[in-house]
């Protein structure tokens, strides 16, 4: 940064030498990186790869710097000037008009579909996970898809982005939808380097370096990739116009004609579509006014002193899904005019050799800021269903939900219109676990809330209502028998069971 400021000590504003370090340090870490980068994609032999490498590391690299500048200059955002959203920013789902199924032919849907499902014990691609009647994550969108295209008499082509972690898994998974009606594209998203915190240089020494060196940089290297690859170009070339993405893992996000047509009433270029915050959502990202102009703010964003301030209910009512609408020309644009700087997301992790590492992440949603008459739309809470978790899972393994087409929809038995609390404890964490605890799946169709903790197994043909609580203490096992009925009930130790007062 070239000061106009005379070079003196005396001079010096208070501060300047610091930043003056910051920067110098700052130029002598992007060298490094940049000579560490050049040996990587040295490594290489296959010309075409080596191409394809290099591209992907220029686009690491210029995140890397950019990351550099933002320490040097501590560009965060102040949070005084964050307020909430104007009211036109924010469109109730209630005032939206009904939607033509002729829009449907300018239509793509994308998946992320990069993630492992490590946190709930899986080893490969989360979308393979049985998750309803024997089907996967994956089948329920071609199932969906596929519905659309027939009733409609339309062509909505389905996109995946995988990462490396998912990329085979998902090709072999999907030669078994070769004779359904649908056109399936796969794409790679890119593969970064982590970097070691202490020498900001990279963990991997060559490109073919260990899996666990690298990383998958976040949903919001979607438009890079896409562009990349050649995906993007392609779907214009066929007269698409509007992409809706969304998580592989949200079985609500289903394509929706009304939200598409207010897409092409009101010309806006991008579309998050935000849902009521409950106390269980206090972590996701949320839209900001910020001087005027509508962003995406994420937790990993907020200084320490202000995440309370964010996690409030009061001040910010809503988060966003990631079910985003895209409007293809507008990416395009973008993309040509080198506008897409996403806000980094430095997420520190640690290796397993105990050594501190950073991978540099962008968030999809971030996006919004650079679109034309991007808002926001307030969708029901049936429209967010994730499966994050094995408590996730046996609600949406349950009867409140059977399907339909391949979408989810709630047991008209059902007396409320909202979902039971479910929170299963750490003997369920892990997928293999949740299998062996449950015979069967309880009948939850009267449930408010369920808390189970300890070393617990459910039988067959389990019925619980109200409020349940399992606790089996330290030691103790709780086998909760065949045909069972468990209302308003708290059940611990040695299966004593003891009437919660209504």
């Amino acid at each position: 940064m070239d000061s106009l400021m005379p070079r003196s000590e005396s001079a010096r504003l208070r501060g300047q030498s610091q930043m003056d370090f910051k920067t110098a340090t700052t130029g002598v870490a992007a060298k490094a990186m940049r000579n560490e980068i050049s040996s990587l994609v040295k490594s290489v032999g296959d010309p075409l790869t080596k191409k394809a490498f290099d591209t992907e590391m220029q686009s690491f690299f210029y995140l890397f710097t950019r990351y550099l500048a933002k320490r040097a200059h501590a560009q965060d955002l102040d949070w005084d000037r964050i307020k909430s959203p104007t009211e036109d920013k924010i469109v109730p789902y209630a005032k939206l008009t009904s939607g033509d199924s002729k829009n449907l032919n300018k239509l793509a849907v994308l998946k992320v579909n990069g993630g492992l499902g490590t946190s709930m014990g899986m080893t490969g691609a989360k979308s393979a996970l049985e998750v309803k009647d024997d089907m996967t994550f994956l089948d329920l969108t071609v199932r969906q898809i596929e519905h659309l295209n027939t009733t409609s008499r339309v062509d909505v082509p389905l996109i995946l982005m995988t990462s490396f972690n998912t990329h085979e898994d998902t090709l072999r998974i999907i030669k078994k939808y070769a004779n359904q009606q649908l056109r399936i594209t796969t794409f790679n998203q890119s593969r970064y380097p982590r970097i070691y915190k202490e020498s900001l240089l990279p963990c991997p020494k060559t490109a073919d370096d260990d899996k666990k060196n690298w990383y998958p940089p976040g949903h919001g290297d979607l438009y890079n990739a896409l562009y990349q690859s050649g995906v993007l170009d392609q779907l214009l070339s066929e007269g698409k116009e509007y992409l809706f993405v969304s998580n592989s893992d949200n079985l609500g996000a289903v394509v929706d004609e009304n939200i598409l047509q207010h897409m092409v009433d009101t010309q806006a270029e991008f579309i998050m579509e935000v849902t009521d915050k409950t106390k269980a959502d206090v972590k996701g990202g949320t839209l900001i006014d910020y001087d005027g102009q509508i962003r995406l703010l994420e937790v990993a964003q907020v200084p320490n002193e202000h995440i309370e301030d964010f996690k409030s209910v009061r001040k910010f009512k809503i988060f966003n899904t990631n079910n985003l609408w895209i409007h293809l020309p507008a990416l395009k644009r973008v993309m040509d005019n080198g506008e897409m700087e996403l806000d980094i997301i430095v997420n520190p992790k640690t290796t397993d050799d105990g050594q501190a590492v950073l991978q540099l992440e962008t968030a999809a949603g971030d996006g919004i800021q650079f679109f034309r008459n991007g808002h926001g739309v307030n969708v029901p809470r049936s429209r967010f269903l994730p499966v994050k978790s094995c408590s996730d899972l046996l609600l949406i393994k349950s009867d409140i939900y059977s399907l339909e087409h391949g979408q989810l929809v709630i047991n008209e038995q059902r007396m409320f219109e909202t979902t039971p609390v479910i929170k299963l404890g750490d003997h369920f964490k892990k997928i293999a676990q949740f299998q062996k605890r449950f015979k069967k799946i309880p009948k939850i169709i009267e449930l408010d809330h369920l808390t189970v903790t300890g070393d617990v197994y459910f039988g067959r043909n389990v019925t619980l209502r109200g409020t349940v609580i399992v606790v089996a203490n330290e030691g103790q096992r709780i086998d909760i028998p065949d045909g069972c009925i468990l209302e308003n009930r708290l059940v611990s130790g040695n299966l004593n069971l003891i009437t919660l007062d209504e």
